[in-house]
């Protein structure tokens, strides 16, 4: 944890957790704006979610890109850990395996920026059966 050694340290840090708050909190329009939800069951903490989860949240503010940025359970991906599930305006959702920090980046720099798709995505193995 940082330390706050000066009023310019508290400042500072209340502007970036005011940016983050604005990031996950744009669901009342969330169908317009890029979804990004990540995995943070046991195994996705555990391989490193919590970093990647802040990374998105840096790299979404550095671009000053809108998102809705959620935690979710398990998405039952557990041996591609750290999973991040992105689903742009008008889009289906793309699941992405393996994410560090870094492949944080270059997703928000090339997909959710460019729409440019990326290796490390995790092929769809459902259907989605509607209810009658």
């Amino acid at each position: 944890m940082t330390k706050i050694k000066s009023l310019d340290d508290l400042r500072k840090m209340k502007e970036k957790l005011q940016s983050s708050v604005h990031l996950r909190e744009n669901g009342e329009r969330c169908d317009q704006l890029v979804q990004i939800r990540v995995a943070m069951a046991t195994c996705g903490i555990a391989a490193g979610g919590k970093e990647v989860y802040g990374a998105l949240l840096d790299q979404l503010d550095r671009r000053n890109i809108e998102a809705v940025v959620t935690q979710t359970g398990c998405m039952g991906y557990c041996y591609a850990e750290p999973t991040i599930e992105v689903t742009l305006p008008g889009s289906e959702p793309v699941v992405f395996g393996e994410v560090t920090t870094e492949k944080a980046a270059e997703i928000v720099d090339r997909y959710v920026a460019n729409g440019e798709l990326l290796p490390g995505i995790i092929p769809v193995n459902y259907e989605v059966v509607d209810k009658d």
